[in-house]
Parts: structure tokens; sequence; C-alpha cells
């Protein structure tokens, strides 16, 4: 059989080779790292023939560009969870089991104790149990079972979560998978081995309700974090307390950039005064960049007709994602979920000619996008958003160069905000799904992927590519970015559209006076407020650069009778453009400094009675300490020249 790699190479192999015989004529230490298969761009268990011609991968803990592959250690924290049920059902009486999925960082497994609360002690002994089994590299062996046989298996077990499991499951559909002693109903994939799990750590207890509804009894959630290393599980546990002290939640509250409230309703922020600062300093530095860039602001409403989305595509494709329809004099109305058709429409208002193109049009659009109550998270998962969103109306011709600028926008972006690791994905579409999940266009598929993958190359940016993941209507660039603690952010999506246009009859006239259909990009540098502002209070851990911090600078008097200078100084620094506060409290001057450390105030200006005969300040500068006394005439050129500059 004739087996095809990525990169395009095909080589032959006997009839029902293995994919960890494929990788072990490749090289045996190959074939020891890998996890997993993809085997026609389904995941395979590594020793599952292959019976005929197939395209494959193979899959690693990490990539040849050492990011984490996703699909990889999602397998391998699947059967980590599966190496957990085998510890507890060693050591506990009849535990009974429910379902035991990988999530995005570790696993859980939902387990009836028969009533027996696990203690910390418990956990410690699960681990070892963990560690001497995974020693014994016993392999994950998969089994088609009749619907009969599982049955009655389970029910010898006296496990009435498999068995209701089993009921919505059909001859043909049911699989075991078992490794040692251990058994468990599952779709798979496993990872080769147990041994391939060489560091864990359980993680926390909850309570959960079977299949999450609160009338069915409620079951020991377990979660779990394994690695194939000790080292990447202590990086992984030092990323975990960091981020835990820098959790946004936490710090936007000390810091009082935003809140929630049950009475607006979950998922919808209510933005402080300093929120509101924040967000006016990044809308500013979008207009300042995209004015240079050439592109012009529109401003368009909150709500729309069906129609109007039904014709974009994205009714009924998006419907679950978006609130439900308000009836008025006898339309439907939904909130708006996304901007591109209102631009659209703004682009179709007045005939264009291919000497207007390219046109950008740029809006801080809010938007309104049902998330379920589960998903909610703090500004990262929001219903309400506030998005740095364009779109680029242009020729094949210029696409190029109109997208190596949307790349040179988000490269000055990180620069400015001390983003050093960050890679694009390349999100294609999947052929087999067109007319399905994708529109049916091949041809322009192929031609947009390629005009995407071109300009990445061209541009020297990191991209890694990405099947079945694109956005219905074209290929796109999702931009992952890494805080200070090597946390993983999507910041923002870079959309190429070849199907809007038609949709909405957008067209130009040409240089020989025929008609044209422009592409349309889709970018979103900054991404939403939300999602960015959530970022910089982690990336920063709440010490903002000086441009953006809501409070930039405080005059501290040491004592009362040095208030009205105190208050001179920050009526100077206010009128420069620098937003100073005063603290003129009874509290001592130590406790003033510590005030200040804990709202993370960049500057803090102290004033006696030396600062005050010498028309001075003593600076203090969080995170460098004391600076010295200086002249307020030298330091309010200082704080201007590192707010303009955005140092």
């Amino acid at each position: 059989m004739k087996i095809t790699f990525p990169d395009g190479n095909i080589k032959e192999f006997e009839n029902g080779a293995s994919a960890m015989d494929i990788a072990k004529s490749i090289s045996p230490k190959l074939a020891e790292q890998c996890l997993v298969a993809k085997v026609n761009g389904v995941l395979t268990d590594m020793d599952t023939p292959i019976p005929t011609d197939a395209s494959i991968q193979l899959l690693k803990w990490k990539n040849n560009d050492d990011r984490l592959d996703k699909e990889a250690n999602s397998v391998f924290w699947h059967s980590s969870a599966h190496l957990m049920a085998e510890a507890i059902e060693s050591l506990f009486e009849n535990p009974k089991f429910g379902i035991g999925p990988s999530i995005d960082h570790g696993f859980y497994y939902d387990i009836d104790l028969g009533g027996h609360k696990l203690t910390e002690e418990d956990l410690a002994r699960i681990e070892l149990k963990m560690a001497e089994l995974a020693k014994q590299s016993n392999p994950y062996l998969r089994k088609e079972v009749a619907k009969a046989d599982a049955i009655a298996y389970f029910t010898e077990k006296n496990d009435p979560y498999k068995l209701e499991l089993l009921q919505d499951l059909k001859d043909g559909d049911i699989t075991f998978y078992s490794q040692g002693n251990f058994t468990d109903l599952c779709r798979g994939v496993h990872l080769p081995n147990t041994g391939f799990v060489k560091a864990l750590k359980l993680t926390s207890i909850a309570g959960a309700y079977w299949r999450g509804n609160e009338k069915n009894p409620q079951l020991t959630r377990i979660y779990g974090i394994t690695f194939p290393n000790e080292k990447e599980l202590q990086e992984y546990l030092f990323m975990v307390e960091e981020a835990k002290k820098r959790d946004h939640r936490k710090i936007g509250k000390e810091l009082s950039i935003f809140t929630f409230e049950d009475e607006v309703g979950g998922g919808l922020p209510l933005w402080m005064p300093n929120g509101a600062i924040m967000i006016e300093e990044l809308e500013k530095l979008a207009k300042e960049t995209e004015d240079a860039a050439g592109y012009q602001r529109v401003v368009t409403p909150h709500i729309a007709k069906e129609s109007l989305y039904l014709r974009s595509g994205h009714l009924p494709y998006y419907a679950e994602s978006m609130y439900p329809p308000m009836e008025l004099d006898g339309e439907k109305y939904y909130l708006k979920a996304m901007n591109c058709p209102h631009h659209h429409k703004i682009f179709g208002a007045e005939p264009k000619s291919y000497r207007d193109l390219p046109i950008r049009l740029a809006e801080y659009g809010t938007c309104y996008r049902y998330e379920q109550s589960g998903e909610l998270f703090g500004l990262m998962r929001v219903r309400c958003l506030h998005m740095n969103d364009a779109h680029i109306y242009c020729t094949k011709e210029q696409f190029a160069q109109e997208f190596r600028a949307v790349n040179e926008m988000y490269m000055k972006y990180f620069k400015i905000f001390g983003v050093e690791k960050f890679v694009m994905r390349f999100s294609k579409h999947d052929p087999s799904k067109l007319g399905q999940k994708y529109i049916n266009e091949p041809a322009l598929w192929e031609m947009t992927e390629n005009m995407v993958r071109e300009a990445l190359v061209e541009s020297g940016i990191p991209f890694v590519e990405v099947p079945d993941e694109a956005a219905f209507y074209g290929p796109k660039i999702d931009v992952q970015i890494y805080s200070a603690i090597g946390r993983e952010f999507t910041l923002a999506t870079n959309q190429v559209d070849f199907a809007q246009g038609n949709r909405f009859d957008l067209h130009f006239t040409t240089s020989d006076n025929g008609t044209d259909t422009p592409l349309i990009i889709h970018r979103a540098p900054l991404g939403t407020h939300e999602r960015f502002i959530g970022f910089l209070i982690e990336h920063y851990a709440g010490n903002f650069p000086l441009w953006v911090s809501p409070q930039q600078a405080i005059v501290l008097p040491i004592s009362d009778k040095f208030n009205d200078y105190a208050e001179s100084v920050r009526a100077q620094l206010k009128a420069a453009g620098v937003r100073a506060h005063l603290d003129a409290s009874h509290e001592k001057i130590g406790k003033k400094i510590r005030d200040a450390e804990l709202k993370r105030i960049p500057y803090m200006l102290i004033v006696g009675e030396k600062e005050m005969n010498e028309d001075k300040v003593s600076v203090r500068r969080k995170g460098k300490g004391d600076l010295g006394a200086m002249a307020v005439s030298e330091l309010i050129p200082s704080l201007q020249h590192e707010i303009k500059e955005r140092l």
C-alpha cells in the first residue's frame, strides 16, 4: 500500500502495517516519541492496522516547532484518566465510573465511591499507584464488543453509569479499552502504553452531578495532569501558581477595572472608570495606527434584521452563538454578533472603482454572543464584546501586500506590549466537508489558501497549518500569543473571505470598464477589549506600562501641611496630560506608599518641606524603587516622553 506523508512524500508498505510499523521504519527514536497517528485525517491508535493506501501524520507530544500538539496532548491526558481509574479500582472497593475526558490542561474522571469522601491522603495514594502502574508500560488494547456482551460485562460489575451510556449505543459502535487489569467503555484513541506517563499530579477534587443534571447522583470529580517528563510537570505547576497570582479576575477587582453584577447578567462586564481609561488608551493606539495605515472609521448599529444574517450566511450556521431574535412590526431583529455584514453594506452603498481600492473600514464595534453559562470566564469568555474590527476590500493583485501589512501591524503591537512568543495558526478547510461546514467553492479555497501561505512565508512569520478549522467562508489566521509566564491566549483573527462579496453583490469597476468582486480581509489585531485587557492584566500582573496604566502618578504629602503644595504638583501633572492623583488622607507616609504599591501606581511622588521649598518631588518608580529628588519642571517632560512613546 502507498502511504503519503505530510510533506508529500509517498512510501510503500505491506498492507495492514500500523502507524507504529511505519514510525519504526523511519527511525526507532521517532517510534518512541509518537503518541498517536492521523490516518486520512482521523485519529488512530498507533497499533491499528492500516488496510489500504492512506495519508498519515505521526503526532508527538510537541510539534517540530517545539509547540505542544493539542491532539496528541488530548490523547495523552485521556489515556491518563484511564490510568487513574485503574489505580482507583485497585485501591477502593467497588468504585463505579462515569466519564473521564481530557480537558484543556489535563483530565478528570467522575467516580462514585459509595459515599467515601476523598482526602489529600487518598490523592497521594492514588498518585503513587498511578506511578507504579505507569512503570509497567502496559499496552492500551482496543476491542470491539457486541452490545449484549458490553451490557453483561457492566451488569456484572454493577456499574449503572456505563450501563446508561450503553443505552445510546448500538452494535458496531461499542469498543472497550483495557490496560493492565482495568477495562473501560471508550471510543479511544489511546497511547501505545502506560509507560509514556513519566510525571503526574492530581490537582483537585470537586463534586459533579451525573450528566450535569442536579436530579442525578453527585459523583466525585478528580482532576489531574500528566507529562512525559518531570521537568515539564514542575514548569506547569510553577505556571499554575504564578497564574493564580496574576488571575485577571482577582487583579481586575483589586484595581477597580471591571465588575460583574447578577442583575445586569452573566458575561456582561461593567467597566469601571479605571477600565474605561484602559479602553480609551487601547482605542487611541488602534486609531493612531489605523489612521496611519489608511483606514476609515465607521459606526454601525447594535441590531439588524434577520434577513441581513441570512444573506451573510451566519444564519442558521451561527444561530447557537447569537441571542434569540426580537419581534418588531412583523420583522425579526437580532443583536449584532459580528460587524462583517454591516461593513459590507457600507462598502456597497456607493459605486466603487478599482482606483478606490483597497478600502479599509474600521470600527470598535460592540457585538453580543450567547456563550453558554458554563463557558463564561471573567473577561476571557463574555457575552458583550468590543471588537477591534476592520474589513479590507481589495483586488487579488493587492491581497498579498494588504495581508502582509496586517501582519506587520501585529508585529508592532507585539513589540509595544512585550509579546516575545507568538505563532500564527493557519486554519484551512477540509475538502470532504464542502457544502456542509464550508462554502462549496473548491477552486476559491485552493486559490486563497495558497495566497495566505505565500504571504506568511514572505513575511517570515512563524506559522503552523491546521486542517478543518477555517471559517465557513474562507481560510483564517488565529494569532496565538504567550504571556510573560507562558500562558497561551488566542488574541485575534485574520480571515480571508471570498464568499461575502458575492453574497452581498459587492463589485467595483475594473480598469477595462468591466466589473469584479473584491476579496475581503477581516482582521482584528487587538481582538476585543475584554480578552485583550484580561491578557494585559495577567501578562503584567497589573503592573501596567505608564501609558496604559489607569493611575499614572500619585502625590503623597508626608503631612497635612504640605497638602496645598502636593495639590499644585498634581494640578501641574494633570495639565500636562498625566493621570495624577493626590492622597490627602491622614495616614502616615509609609501607609500611603504601601497603598500606592497595592494599587500598582507606576510613580509615587513624595513631598515634604524640603521638596516644597525647592519645588521638587522625591520620585519612587514601582519596580525600581527610589529615584531621588527631581524638579517638577524636569519630571513632567520625562513622563510625557514615556507616555507618548508607549515605553
